[in-house]
């Protein structure tokens, strides 16, 4: 335990108290989430319609199954799949970087996703098969392209450690890609609405389809995430003293990368790039449950997922009938809250 003394890492602040409220608030996100849209429905008849779905109970309106069971439901799974995803990876990357402000973003994984939807969506490409789109699949793949990218160039830097050189590695690739889509964009101007939504973020006319392609993908680097708790916690007294107590840090950081770039990959992939999830999910985490990463990834995760529910649900109906990308929403919401969680914050690593 002295390993963890020295690393600063504490006991729980909230305990049981804590769980409880993020049970309460996350119940609550899901059902507002459903309750929320062009078309307002009361708790209770949202409630009756899950009951009727799941319990065969009657006397439900047809027109609240159809909006609840085939239209809202799935979307909020996959906003609660994809917050998930953002908030482990998350905390996965504060972990590695020693840094509250590192975010699955800053491995360039959203501008690898938009190039990857932007070349889909203006050349026009078609996968063939009813489980994932073309932007969808694009997405994903250029997310882990540019991840792979960014591990590459740092290993080449031989002047600065090699975690610091990912996180420049990140903010170049990220920077040089931007710059390829907004080129893309230019010469491809009747395509401008599309690419500019997408990149906004937003679930609109998702289904069970996109939730059965993202969920597995998200579950895998939640559990790689898990694995990695531990070594996280070791690191934490830096990289020197985990090294001298026999941790492979080299192999932590590649499989860290690996963990956090699948799951935002995923999230992007679900849902456009969307900011602000995966920075202030482990920032509410850290204040229930302290740093020790068994505890903070998968609370990272719930907290991801209340926010990511909850902005989408504000989406699609603060301007009703028009439904506003999400990444607007969390920004608005996203930006004040972590400015004040910063002026709280103590020297930059707690909060």
């Amino acid at each position: 335990m002295k390993i963890f003394a020295r690393a600063g890492l504490r006991r729980p602040r909230l305990g049981a108290l804590g769980y409880s409220v993020l049970g309460i608030t996350s119940v609550l996100a899901f059902l507002g989430s459903l309750c929320l849209g062009s078309v307002s429905l009361a708790p209770l008849e949202v409630l009756k319609v899950l009951g009727a779905k799941l319990f065969g109970l009657a006397g439900v309106e047809p027109i609240s199954v159809a909006i609840v069971w085939q239209l809202r439901l799935a979307r909020s799974l996959l906003a609660a799949v994809a917050g998930a995803a953002l908030g482990a990876s998350g905390a996965v990357l504060q972990g590695l970087f020693r840094n509250p402000l590192a975010d699955p973003y800053s491995m360039g994984v959203s501008a690898g996703a938009s190039l990857g939807a932007v070349i889909a969506i203006v050349a026009g490409i078609s996968t063939g098969v009813s489980f994932i789109g073309a932007v969808e699949l694009f997405s994903f793949i250029g997310a882990l392209g540019a991840s792979f990218l960014v591990y590459i160039a740092a290993r080449v830097s031989r002047r600065i450690s090699p975690t610091a050189a990912l996180l420049l590695a990140g903010a170049a690739v990220g920077s040089f890609v931007s710059a390829l889509v907004a080129l893309i964009v230019t010469f491809n101007d009747k395509d401008l609405h599309s690419v500019f939504y997408w990149m906004l973020g937003g679930f609109g006319g998702k289904g069970w389809k996109d939730v059965a392609t993202a969920a597995p993908v998200a579950a895998f680097s939640l559990a790689g995430a898990l694995f990695l708790a531990r070594p996280l916690d070791v690191l934490a007294a830096g990289e020197e003293t985990a090294g001298t107590l026999g941790l492979d840090v080299a192999l932590l950081r590649r499989l860290a990368v690996l963990t956090a770039s699948l799951g935002a990959a995923s999230a992007v992939a679900a849902g456009g790039v969307v900011g602000f999830v995966g920075l202030l999910g482990p920032h509410f985490a850290r204040m229930i449950v302290g740093p020790l990463h068994r505890r903070l990834i998968p609370l990272s995760a719930a907290f991801g997922a209340v926010l990511l529910m909850t902005a989408d649900a504000l989406a699609r109906s603060v301007a009703a009938p028009l439904e506003l990308p999400v990444g607007i929403v969390t920004a608005f919401i996203g930006a004040p809250v972590f400015l004040h969680l910063l002026s709280r914050t103590d020297q930059g690593t707690n909060v």
